[in-house]
């Protein structure tokens, strides 16, 4: 089964977009459509931060209050292990690679057992993303969607994010979505890059 053969690859799409383009609420739709298992890489290291004997816990924390991107080994390291433990082939991988050093570390580590299969580009104004950020952060309970933080993010974003998606696209890899709709509309759209590919 999935991970056990010899050579066998896990199918991976990366799914690309600023904070608050709805990266997250497609991923649900596209995981009870598709089948496919949902990995957000700051999920995995938001859990892992909670855990009391994590190794990695005091280096997250300080990268996530920063704004900054955590080390890619980390990311990496745990991405791995949740594809493993799902014994599933297929997945989405929510916010990474998020820069160059990203990119750099998951084709060091990840390229023997993944094979990015596309890369879905959620494009959506800034502004718009803002405002659902802040919305968000009234229920949300997450801490970064507030203004000071959010603008280190999409600084961030703008900045080491931008260039990844340039580097799929030069590779035809990039399906991009105006983010800027209904949610229905949206997933109307990443529909039809998933039957693509299942065919």
């Amino acid at each position: 089964m999935a991970g056990g053969e010899p050579n066998h690859k896990y199918n991976v799409v990366f799914v690309l977009g600023g904070p608050g383009a709805g990266k997250g609420t497609q991923c649900l739709k596209i995981e009870e459509t598709f089948g496919y298992v949902h990995l957000s890489a700051g999920d995995l290291l938001r859990a892992e931060r909670q855990k009391m004997d994590s190794t990695f816990r005091e280096e997250i924390e300080k990268h996530i209050k920063d704004g900054s991107i955590v080390p890619v080994e980390i990311t990496c390291s745990l991405l791995r292990q949740a594809m493993e433990e799902s014994n599933k082939d297929n997945f989405l991988i929510d916010g990474f690679p998020r820069n160059k050093d990203n990119l750099d570390g998951w084709n060091h580590v990840m390229d023997s057992v993944a094979v990015v299969r596309k890369v879905l580009f959620f494009n959506c104004p800034q502004d718009v993303c803002v405002g659902r950020c802040l919305e968000r952060g009234k229920t949300s309970g997450r801490e970064d969607d507030n203004m000071e933080s959010l603008k280190k993010r999409i600084k961030t974003y703008t900045d080491s994010t931008m260039p990844i998606i340039e580097h799929y696209r030069e590779k035809n890899l990039v399906a991009e979505i105006n983010a800027n709709q209904s949610t229905e509309e949206v997933f109307n759209d990443v529909k039809k890059v998933f039957e693509a590919l299942a065919s």
